[in-house]
This record gives C-alpha cells, structure tokens and sequence, in this order.
C-alpha cells in the first residue's frame, strides 16, 4: 500500500522522499526516517510552526482587544518579527563568497519582485532606505514594509508556489519547502485585520539580535493577573474613545453652527452691498436728472432769444416798410438798401433753420436715449421688486419660525406647570406625612408604659414611614433637577427668540429703507413726466415759431414782387414831370414833395 502526499511516497515500513535535481525535476528517491526515529528538522519545523501560531494569535487577539493601531515598540510584534525571521532562515543554503560565507533571507524575497508586480515599490523603498547597509537589515526592513502593506501573505504565497526557484536558495528539508510553510501562509491572512504603524528609518535593524523569547508565551498567575489589567485598560481606552467621539461630534456641530452663522453674516453683506448699489443707482438718476433740467432750460433760453431776434426783425421790416412810402426817391433806395437786408436776413434765416432743424435731430437723440435710460431704470425697477419679494419670503419664513418657537414655549410652560403642580402635591403630602409622624410620636409616649410589643409595631411602621420619607426626597431631587434642566433650556430658547426678533427688527429697517427707495424712485418717474411734457410743450412752441417764419418769409417774398414791379419804372426828372398821370393836373415841385 502506497501513497503519495507533497513529494513523499509512503509504505508500510519506510518514507521515501523525492530528491529535487538541478533542473527542479523529481530525481532520485532517498529514504526517510521512520517515525520511530525522529527527524531533528521535521521537529525544527513544528517548532518554527508552533511558534508562528503562537505569536500570530497573540498578535491578534492583543490588537482586538486593545482596539488600537499597534507600534514597533510593542513586545509581541518585535517577538512576530523574530519567528518570521528564524521560520524564513530554515534550511538555507550556505553561499560561499571569496572572504565570508553568506546566509541571508534577503534573497528569496529579492525574488518576490520578479513573481508580484505590485512588489517592486517595497523592494525599491527597501533600497533606498539610507540607515541599513546589510542585507539582513534589509531583509527586516521589508517584513516590516509588507505587515503595513497587509499584503506579507500574498508574497510569501508566490514564493512558495514556485519551489523550483525556491530550491536555489534553500535545502530540500527547509521549512519553506514543506507543507509548514503553506500553513504559516495561510495563517498570516489573519494579520491583515491588524493597523501597524511601524518606523523603519530610525530603527537599527542591521544590529538587531533575533532570540525567541519562550517567556512570553508561557503562562503563569502573572499572565491572568496582566490579562485583567488589560481588560480593565482595554475597557479604559473604550471610554476614551467614546469621549474622543463625542468630542469630535460636539466639534462638528459647532464648525456646522459657525459655518450657518458665517453664510447669515455674508447673506447680511450682500443685501447690505446691494442697497448700497440700489443707493448708487438712484443718485446716478438724480444727477441725469438735473443734467437733462439745466439742458432743457438751455434750450428755452436760447428759444426765447430766438424769438426775441425774429419779432425785433419783424417790426423793423414793418417800420422800414411805412417809411418806405414817405418818398419814391427814399422808396427805391431804401428798396435797394432793405433787398440787400433782407436777402443777408434770408441766408441768416436759413442758417437760422438749419441750426434748428439739427437741433431737433440732437433733441430726438436725446429723448431716445432717455426713453433707453427709462427702460434700463424699469428693469432695475423689476429686479429691485424681485428683491422685494425675496425680503418678503424671508420674513414670512422668518414668522412661521416665530410662530413655531412661540408654540414651543407654550408647551414647555404647561410642561413647567405640570411639574409645578406634580411638586405642590409632593410637599403636601410631605406634610401631611409630618403631621402623621407627629400623630404616631404622640401616640408613643401615650403608650410606652402599656405594652413593648405595641412599641416595636410603633417603630417598624416608623421605620417604613422613613424609606418613604427617604424616597419622596430623592424624587424632590429628581424633580428639581428636572426643573433646573428646564428652565436652562427655557433660556437658551428665549435667548434664540431674541435672536431672532433682533434679526426680524433688522429685515424690517431694510424693507422700509426698500420702500423709501421706491417712492423715491416714483418721485423721479413723476419728474421725469414733466420733463417730457416740458419737451413736448417746446416741441409746440418751436412748430408755431416755424409757423410764424414761414408768415415771414412770405411776406418778404410779397415785398420783393413789388420790388420787382417797381423795376421796370424809371423816375422822371423834375423838368419832365409837369403833370400828374393819373389826374393830369400840373403841379410844382412843392406839391409834389407833400404828396409823395
């Protein structure tokens, strides 16, 4: 009967083992021991197992218990690094150099780079580290480096599976070939619950001295009195955790209430900002204002004078005209003289017009570009109403909350004068168990001398009078201390209703500051409507002063026919002229003067 389990072929009398060659292939077939006769390195390795359970499920257990991050200067973890390091140094092979013979675990897990990719950063941190110049220290380095990792098991694993690599660096009897080392693998996945936080660049790790120290796991009535004390520190450091977190809770409310304080403070300073700009706005409108008045009474001054220029004009023409008449030989020259007047009033005229008529084109302008202002003004008008209704909604939302508190409080009142009434009933009954107490003393002394048995019954009933007495108080307490966690609360709530009164008294200033600035802004509405009527009304005038031109310059053109009629006459000298034409009568040159 035979058979065969991780390279070993066994019968009934003897083990046979197989032999790995150089190629890592089976090769010849040795003989075992049998388990009469024990091998010395089958025992080195249940040793090295045995240990490894050890340590690995004290590491555990201590980091459960403890509920802690565990540090390189803790005891069972130093211990954890030493098996590791006599379980990894089993069985290897003696490399020959030219002055020293080397023994190092370094070179297997050198290996482990090559089989897991992810193992390259450890090895090079490893590298770089600048204290360790040995390869040993290296070697502890990178234990180190992977239990923080969490990741010691999977290398190790791709270690193992590769045996055929493995076999340059260690004997066939070593514990990292056989089925130990499988099982010391397996029992690392453990440690991936534990949190280390390991310093690897001060540590002398090339100096270390690797001994197993037994003593730790050995157990004596030192041990259980320490596994108490642990308990009683693990209970301990439970408290202080949950202190921690209520701490750090307590500190998250209060950096969420100052955080709604700091978002209250920069709404405050936005409205503030914006009726800063709603300030500055209406006392840029106040300034177009005035601007648009002092050219509007510009230009009637200048209308006005313009007038003044054309009925003076007017007048002279009428006088010049009458005069005109007073003599045919003042007639003509004076014709000449007022057609070389007129025609320079003309082309004044003219010019006259054409100003004006470029003066209406820039007074349209004008008036586009208020009709603009207006309606840029409109829509700062909608957005401060949108403003408004926000104010609006905050109020109301401000005033349910009010109400809300308000209905609070009066709960909280009933709340008091129940407790209130619960305490008066208490204090009666206070006294009316004094009054009993007094009864019951009365009747003592009536009866002391009559019977002792009496007495006795006297005292027990006193007695359980007292553990009333003694429980009624402790209520009293309770209740009081009811009452003064009520009333604290009652204050802190009147104190937030102050708040927020004082933050409603500050919304309503604003509001009426809001409505101050809208009649204001109604109020230069209205103005700016009389304006355009006053433009409206020039406007007019300036049509009937065309009018009035237009009148003129007919007349001018009435005058000038005449002119023209009077041209194709000639005057006749005085010897000449001895008869009137029309009449035919003669007359002197005396006669003449008087009726021209």
């Amino acid at each position: 009967m035979t058979f065969q389990v991780w390279g070993w072929r066994r019968e009934a009398s003897q083990v046979w083992a197989w032999v790995p060659d150089a190629e890592g292939g089976r090769g010849a077939v040795m003989p075992r021991r049998t388990p009469a006769t024990k091998d010395p390195t089958a025992v080195e390795r249940a040793n090295l197992l045995n240990m490894a359970k050890l340590s690995i499920k004290g590491l555990i257990e201590s980091a459960l218990s403890f509920g802690r991050t565990l540090d390189s200067d803790y005891p069972p973890l130093q211990q954890f690094f030493v098996v590791m390091e006599h379980c990894l140094k089993h069985g290897l092979k003696v490399r020959k150099s030219f002055l020293s013979y080397n023994k190092t675990i370094w070179g297997p897990l050198e290996l482990v780079e090559k089989l897991y990719p992810e193992a390259e950063e450890i090895g090079a941190s490893v590298r770089d580290l600048p204290g360790l110049k040995t390869p040993l220290g290296r070697a502890r380095a990178w234990l180190r480096l992977a239990l923080m990792q969490k990741k010691m098991a999977d290398y190790l694993r791709c270690l193992i599976i590769q045996r055929d690599l493995l076999s340059e660096f260690y004997e066939y009897h070593a514990l990292m070939m056989e089925e130990e080392g499988a099982v010391i693998v397996g029992l690392l996945v453990g440690l991936n619950v534990i949190d280390a936080n390991l310093c690897v660049k001060g540590e002398d790790l090339d100096s270390q001295v690797g001994v197993i120290d037994f003593s730790m796991y050995l157990k004596n009535e030192e041990d259980i009195g320490n596994k108490e004390r642990n308990v009683q520190i693990a209970a301990i450091l439970d408290q202080k955790n949950y202190v921690e977190e209520l701490n750090r809770q307590l500190n998250s409310t209060v950096s969420s209430l100052h955080s709604r304080v700091d978002s209250l403070e920069k709404s405050n300073t936005k409205l503030i900002e914006e009726l800063a700009i709603a300030k500055n706005n209406i006392i840029k409108l106040q300034e177009e204002n005035h601007q648009l008045r002092s050219e509007n009474k510009l230009i009637l001054m200048k209308t006005q004078q313009h007038l003044e220029v054309t009925k003076v004009d007017v007048e002279t023409e009428l006088q010049t005209y009458k005069h005109s008449r007073q003599g045919l030989d003042e007639m003509y020259n004076e014709a000449r003289r007022q057609l070389r007047d007129e025609s320079q009033l003309r082309q004044d005229v003219e010019n006259e017009l054409a100003v004006q008529v470029s003066m209406k084109h820039e007074i349209e302008l004008a008036m586009k570009l208020l009709e603009k202002d207006i309606h840029e003004k409109q829509d700062t008008l909608i957005g401060l109403r949108q403003q408004l209704e926000e104010v609006k909604a905050i109020n109301i939302e401000m005033y349910q909350k009010l109400q809300g508190s308000e209905a609070d409080l009066k709960e909280k009142n009933e709340i008091i004068a129940r407790l209130e009434e619960k305490t008066n009933k208490i204090t009666a009954a206070m006294r009316q168990l004094e009054q009993r107490l007094q009864q019951a003393e009365k009747a003592q002394m009536d009866t002391e001398d009559e019977d002792k048995k009496y007495l006795q019954e006297c005292q027990s009933k006193f007695d359980g009078l007292q553990k009333q007495i003694s429980q009624k108080e402790k209520q009293l307490v309770q209740l009081e201390t009811d009452l003064k966690i009520e009333k604290e609360w009652r204050q802190t709530l009147q104190e937030d209703l102050q708040k927020e009164k004082d933050t409603l008294s500050h919304l309503r200033n604003e509001t009426q500051q809001i409505i101050s600035l809208k009649k204001e802004f109604l109020h230069l509405q209205d103005e700016n409507h009389q304006l355009k009527k006053i433009y409206h009304e020039q406007e007019q005038a300036l049509q009937e002063l065309g009018n009035k031109l237009s009148e003129s310059k007919l007349k001018i053109e009435d005058i000038k026919e005449a002119n023209k009629a009077l041209q194709g006459l000639v005057w006749l000298k005085d010897k000449e002229a001895t008869h009137c034409k029309l009449c035919e009568k003669e007359f002197s040159l005396s006669k003449r003067k008087q009726q021209a």
